[in-house]
């Protein structure tokens, strides 16, 4: 799906990353866990085209690409949902700028509202609700460009624990009924223990991959596996040996 090859950024004398690798199988479910300010969100960005890489290739599905752009949907920390606009206004703003057919559009975006638990919500505004639902408004315009790749960047670390859990079964909805491919920058190794099929445990600036981890099993996991609790423990013995550096 998706392959990174020797990238590389720069901020002047700061190396964000260097000669940085990266695969992705279809309909995989990828997450990247690491230090804060180690260069995961730069390393999206570039991915993107937000911001221009100093190196290295990317090719998307055997094709080499600048950047992936309109090839991804990008869902951010923040819902970023205009608040003067309702929630079903939001949701199909991809369609509306691609020029799609409006009746079509908004009968797929009322489908995907009563998926997510959105339905009769259609005509609120964003600061009329709770934050957990404005994420799932967040998802259902994520769903609507349609595009197989998905990048998600700490998406659920504003919400409270409860809500968090609440709505972490509907990221895996993206993977198994959308059957898009993921990945997910998060600082939470629960979560990635329970979603990702793969976890990328990066280190430090300049950012490197520390370790693969593919954590197995049916999802959404049971967080008191031995098994699991064993590599969250790893994970974080590693990630605090990056602190300590």
């Amino acid at each position: 799906m998706l392959t990174v090859s020797n990238l590389n950024k720069h901020f002047g004398d700061l190396s964000i990353f260097e000669n940085f690798n990266l695969h992705l199988a279809p309909n995989g479910f990828t997450a990247l866990v690491g230090p804060s300010g180690c260069g995961k969100s730069t390393l999206f960005n570039v991915l993107a085209g937000v911001v221009a890489k100093d190196g290295g290739s990317v090719t998307l599905q055997g094709r080499d690409v600048s950047h992936l752009g309109t090839a991804s949907a990008y869902m951010h920390q923040k819902d970023l949902l205009l608040p003067w606009f309702t929630l079903l206004d939001n949701a199909l703003l991809p369609s509306r700028i691609a020029g799609e057919n409006p009746d079509k559009s908004t009968t797929k975006a009322r489908a995907l509202f009563e998926r997510l638990g959105l339905k009769g919500f259609e005509s609120y505004r964003p600061g009329e609700i709770s934050g957990g639902m404005r994420q799932r408004c967040a998802l259902v315009r994520t769903l609507m460009f349609e595009r197989e790749l998905v990048l998600l960047d700490e998406p659920l670390s504003a919400l409270d624990a409860i809500t968090r859990r609440s709505l972490q079964s509907l990221l895996l909805l993206l993977q198994v009924e959308f059957k898009r491919t993921i990945l997910m920058i998060t600082h939470d190794i629960e979560e990635a223990l329970m979603l990702a099929d793969e976890i990328l445990v990066l280190s430090g600036r300049p950012m490197r991959v520390l370790d693969q981890i593919y954590p197995g099993g049916t999802k959404l996991r049971r967080l008191d596996d031995p098994r699991l609790i064993e590599i969250k423990l790893y994970v974080l013995n590693l990630l605090q040996g990056e602190l300590n550096k």
